[in-house]
């Protein structure tokens, strides 16, 4: 096995692999020998880097959550300007990428969320905070589109970036299940094209009555 003097090879080594190996397993389907076997490195180093399974599992979420954050940096950075063409550009692209991608694994937090939530609190709150911090971001872009009169304002931001979000992550269950993207096209065009618009203005016309 190649040696390095970068002291942060290893650990990234470890972390790359062992998110792509939850990813396709599973946390309890992945054993350290795994994860050691597929980062190369020798078993015993894991422990040289990771007091255990659980606080490497916390250190992948934390690295996830801020890969979700560098790529809605790049996603805003190309989306168009007005607020909710942006709001369905993001979702294109996310769209695009679980279409890319051979084994549709759906998404590290809402897996995680599924196997580890009641099992670790550590993970739970790093999940936790992975969730809220895109919810926040959708919201911040939904409180533009409001703004602007492109989205419903009756409903708050943040209640709408929930709903976003747990239609979105239910969609990624059905993609696995279905081996399909169709759920996430079909869930998102009925948020995003009806739940997200706003009420059709009032037409002033009193209803006709009986005589």
């Amino acid at each position: 096995m190649a040696r390095t003097a970068d002291k942060t090879d290893i650990p990234l080594r470890l972390t790359q692999a062992g998110r792509d190996l939850f990813s396709r397993q599973g946390y309890n389907a992945t054993g350290i020998q795994q994860i050691t076997d597929h980062a190369g490195v020798p078993k015993g180093s894991f422990y040289n880097h990771f007091e255990s399974k659980e606080v490497f599992a916390v250190a992948i979420i934390e690295q996830y959550a801020e890969h979700l954050q560098r790529s809605w940096e790049a996603m805003m950075a190309a989306a168009p300007a007005q607020p909710m063409a942006a709001i369905r550009y993001v979702f294109a692209e996310m769209m695009a990428y679980h279409e890319r991608k051979e084994l549709q694994a759906g998404c590290l937090v809402g897996n995680f969320a599924a196997e580890m939530a009641l099992a670790s609190d550590a993970c739970r709150q790093g999940l936790l905070q992975a969730q809220l911090a895109w919810r926040e971001r959708l919201a911040g872009m939904i409180e533009r589109a409001q703004a602007a009169g492109e989205v419903r304002a009756d409903l708050p931001a943040p209640v709408l970036s929930a709903l976003a979000w747990d239609t979105w992550e239910g969609a990624l269950l059905r993609m696995k299940l279905e081996k399909s993207t169709t759920p996430l096209r079909d869930s998102m065009a009925l948020v995003l094209d009806h739940l997200f618009q706003p009420a059709a203005p009032a037409t002033g016309i009193p209803p006709t009555t009986k005589e």
